[in-house]
């Protein structure tokens, strides 16, 4: 029993690892997760409270939280209607894909759909089968909407629990799942985007936050 709750509690820390070993700073984020696993001392010497599987995946989610922010931040106003396909590069197939701004609407709608399921708290109408909001267009109102929805996910993730890590839930498609599943599912998704984000900026020559200093 004691060997299967420590590889729950590792499981979303080492697929942390693994999503950011292409990245410039996967060195440093491998350090920085594992020191969110590993017992943290006080200035005295004394050990402070033990991480739990709760407090490690809210480590995920406040990792690929920050890199979207910021690269949503980095993008000037006038670029959120930006795709690839705007350019028209020879031998590229871009027709119909997100603009910018319809990529964090999307990161932050599929947030409140997949984390929804883990509390029961239902997600807020502006979801729009995870397009988000379509008459959202101003840089602020979208980057206040991918913040929300990490706020939303940080609440949901507290609330896991040994006894209802694993439990048997429906997600909200209604197919079977877990608690466990959704909460590290939702930043492996968002990471998706934001590989695809970070390509979004450098295609308008804006250097990714991540990657200046390197």
């Amino acid at each position: 029993m004691k060997d299967v709750k420590t590889l729950l509690l590792l499981t979303p820390l080492l697929f942390a690892t693994f999503a950011y070993g292409q990245s410039p700073k996967s060195s440093a984020v491998a350090a920085a997760t594992a020191t969110a696993a590993a017992p943290q001392s006080s200035a005295s010497g004394t050990p402070s409270t033990p991480p739990t599987v709760a407090s490690a995946i809210d480590r995920e989610i406040s990792i690929i939280e920050k890199e979207l922010v910021e690269t949503a931040e980095a993008m000037p106003e006038d670029k959120f209607d930006f795709s690839p396909e705007k350019l028209n590069i020879s031998g590229s197939d871009y027709k119909g894909v997100r603009t910018f701004g319809q990529q964090l609407k999307h990161v932050a709608a599929s947030n409140y759909l997949i984390w929804s399921p883990i509390t029961g708290e239902k997600p807020p109408d502006t979801v729009n089968d995870g397009k988000g909001p379509d008459n959202m267009t101003a840089k602020a109102d979208i980057v206040k909407y991918l913040k929300d929805s990490f706020a939303f996910g940080h609440k949901a993730v507290a609330t896991l629990n040994a006894s209802n890590l694993v439990q048997p839930i429906s997600s909200s498609s209604g197919r079977p799942t877990t608690r466990l599943f959704l909460a590290t599912f939702a930043p492996a998704h968002a990471f998706d985007h934001y590989g695809q984000l970070v390509e979004y900026l450098r295609m308008n020559g804006i250097v990714p936050p991540a990657s200046r200093g390197q």
